[in-house]
């Protein structure tokens, strides 16, 4: 048998040569490389500020109220007919108590079908929905985990804000948990809009960068108490552009134990029906026109009066609301705003234009759905 031969390029006993010689140069000389290409010291690091340090305690201990959301949706196969979960969104949310209520936005799990809740040390639990308010954009939902675990977030007023005040945002940005952003209370009193085209009254401003996926997180004041939940920005690309929104902590103070009890904000009201705000414009009149007056109500009590509307077509309108204790009534919205700052119980006054005299009718206010 004979042995085979195999035939190297020409230039394989100069590559040999060359890896022989880099090698041994390696080896063979040790030096240090210039001075130019090694590591730099590293200075010595001056003390943190009192002010780092002190959002630095914010932000330890607040962080482990905060919880990430993920929520997925049912969808149905075109061809199969079958349904399955898509992952529908992120946002964030804070823990309310030891009982495990958590607080969020309505729109972060509005239209879930699973709901998913991650608290600070990693855990995952599924969360079901207590109760929500689509007017104020809130939601309470409630997750198993042990009392001990659960670190509830600090309560603060918003009452007392004042514009230029530090204020500190915890979230999870495009999905990133646990995201630090600071800022100050830009302004104080603003209206938004919510998903029920609800206004939002005492609306917090603030320039602390929120992004999608911060919506439902807090905004804390510099004590890290509870101020708001960040809940819009303002932006024409979507994304954070300096200006953010969050509903004030006293308004989520007041909504959310009714969420916890009875699943829904029993709103105080009179138990009319008003005809809309275009419709009241039409026929200019400035203020909100009563369509009808529920039987056994606390407005039928009162003596408030509905319109009437003919064979004919045309309307009898009744008593038009302009104010109640003193506040200009132009829209229903103006109304609604007004009694949310009342509980049921409560006696108001309510001016109304009746056969074109302006009189006075005491109401008590009764629950309304």
């Amino acid at each position: 048998m004979s042995q085979s031969t195999v035939r190297l390029p020409l230039f394989f006993p100069l590559f040999i040569a060359a890896v022989v010689a880099s090698s041994s140069c390696v080896q063979g000389n040790p030096s240090l490389p210039p001075a130019e290409a090694r590591p730099r010291e590293v200075a010595p690091s001056g003390d943190l500020t009192p002010d780092e340090l002190a959002t630095i305690s914010v932000f330890e201990k607040a962080s482990q109220s905060v919880v990430f959301i993920t929520t997925a949706a049912l969808q149905r196969d075109f061809w199969s007919m079958n349904l399955f979960e898509v992952p529908q969104g992120s946002g964030s949310g804070f823990i309310w108590d030891r009982q495990g209520n958590v607080v969020t936005n309505y729109h972060v799990i509005a239209g879930a079908n699973s709901i998913q809740v991650v608290t600070s040390d990693g855990k995952e639990h599924k969360a079901k929905v207590v109760g929500s308010d689509q007017d104020q954009d809130l939601a309470v939902l409630r997750i198993e985990a042990p009392p001990d675990t659960l670190s509830p977030v600090k309560l603060g007023s918003s009452a007392n804000l004042r514009v230029g005040q530090k204020v500190l945002a915890i979230g999870n940005p495009f999905g990133l948990d646990h995201t630090l952003t600071t800022g100050v209370v830009s302004a104080l009193e603003r209206t938004i809009q919510s998903m029920s085209e609800r206004t939002i009254q005492g609306v917090i401003q603030t320039d602390a960068a929120i992004n999608p996926g911060n919506s439902g997180g807090p905004l804390l004041d510099s004590s890290g108490r509870l101020i708001g939940v960040n809940t819009q920005i303002l932006s024409p690309s979507g994304a954070f552009a300096g200006v953010g929104f969050a509903v004030p902590v006293d308004t989520i103070n007041r909504i959310v134990p009714q969420l916890v009890a009875y699943g829904k904000v029993i709103r105080p009201g009179f138990g009319v029906i008003f005809y809309s705000d275009p419709i009241a414009r039409r026929w200019d009149i400035d203020g909100v026109i009563i369509r009808r007056v529920s039987p056994g109500s606390a407005a039928a009590e009162a003596g408030l009066r509905g319109s009437r509307e003919m064979r004919s077509g045309d309307v009898m309108v009744g008593d038009i609301i302009t104010a109640v204790d003193g506040k200009k009534v132009s829209t229903v919205n103006d109304l609604r705003d007004i009694l949310d700052l009342h509980k049921v119980g409560d006696r108001v006054t309510v001016e109304v234009l009746r056969d074109d005299a302006r009189t006075k009718v005491d109401v008590t206010l009764r629950p309304v759905n």
